[in-house]
């Protein structure tokens, strides 16, 4: 049997046909075209899967959409990234296909993809962090999704790790967003090189720094810099990128302390750097609540990269 996967996002509407295996047949993307009505962006949706299913059967259908989603009841309570509030999603697609359909936060569905699919496949409880411009979170129990009341749980990014802490958008200061998303290692990373007024750390020359013209380009500093950087034996970007890993490891044991999962699997850019995991590892195996005799969490990395969304929203619908 098939499965219709779905990761609506700003800026596009990822969809891909699943098998039960969750390898994906075949697979489409479109513009969400900025924030519409609900209905001109269903309408898309239904032609495209109409489109990309030709000759093809499929059972059911699970969407990943961003924000406040009720599962329970197929509801979008409030997606800030498409300005949709209160909408019936699950019944419109249903409606409009004649398909049983589910839908959940899209940080949950990579959750779910990557237990059912992916790196956490060996377990049944899992915790997914992904390390983006923000830090986000999925959480998987005894094989099931684990959302909280009204699926607004599982936002490990804004749990505090350092009182009146830095800064983070959701206005609350000292979030695990705060300091271990891309974001936050790059901002460290500048501040660090601001802090240089010699400028001998190599990220300078990371970010094309010209020595007779005093000119760089800023934007090139990205989340590998500090890694590429201390690996070299940069000083500098060696404490930004432990610190880092610090903050990271931190945030990893208060959700291994909380839910005890068997693997917590990161995701996001960050985690093309070799290191990161071993390195959490090592910490989270020194500090984690128990000691040496507690339950053992394998820190992972996640596989399915950009194809979590769409699988993850089938599996939402896979038995």
């Amino acid at each position: 049997m098939n499965y219709v996967g779905i990761d609506i996002g700003g800026t596009n509407v990822k969809m891909a046909l699943v098998g039960a295996d969750g390898k994906i047949l075949k697979n489409s993307s479109i513009k969400t075209h900025g924030a519409r009505q609900p209905l001109e962006v269903v309408s898309d949706i239904v032609a495209e899967i109409a489109r990309m299913t030709m000759g093809h059967d499929y059972t059911a259908i699970g969407v990943g959409c961003p924000g406040a989603v009720d599962s329970k009841h197929g509801i979008v309570e409030y997606s800030p990234n498409l300005q949709w509030h209160n909408v019936l999603l699950e019944e419109m697609l249903s409606k409009a296909t004649g398909k049983y359909v589910k839908i959940a936060n899209d940080a949950s569905v990579a959750a779910l993809g990557e237990t059912k699919f992916g790196a956490g496949k060996s377990y049944s409880d899992t915790a997914l962090i992904t390390l983006g411009t923000g830090v986000g979170g999925g959480f998987v129990v005894n094989g099931e999704l684990f959302e909280g009341f009204k699926s607004m749980g599982a936002e490990i990014g804004h749990t505090v790790i350092r009182v009146d802490g830095e800064q983070c958008s959701c206005g609350r200061k000292g979030c695990f967003e705060a300091y271990a998303s891309a974001t936050a290692l790059i901002r460290e990373a500048r501040k660090a090189m601001q802090n240089d007024t010699k400028k001998t750390s190599l990220m300078w020359d990371f970010c094309g720094f010209d020595k007779s013209a005093k000119t760089y380009d800023a934007s090139k500093i990205d989340g590998r810099a500090a890694f590429w950087a201390a690996k070299q034996g940069d000083k500098i970007a060696k404490k930004v990128a432990d610190t880092y890993i610090k903050n990271l490891a931190e945030g990893v044991l208060n959700v291994i302390n909380l839910f005890r999962s068997q693997a917590v699997i990161l995701g996001g850019g960050v985690c093309g750097e070799e290191t990161l995991a071993p390195r959490v590892q090592e910490y989270v195996d020194k500090y984690r609540y128990g000691g040496k005799d507690s339950l053992y969490t394998k820190v992972l990395i996640a596989t399915l990269g950009n194809d979590a969304g769409v699988v993850g929203a089938a599996s939402l619908v896979i038995p």
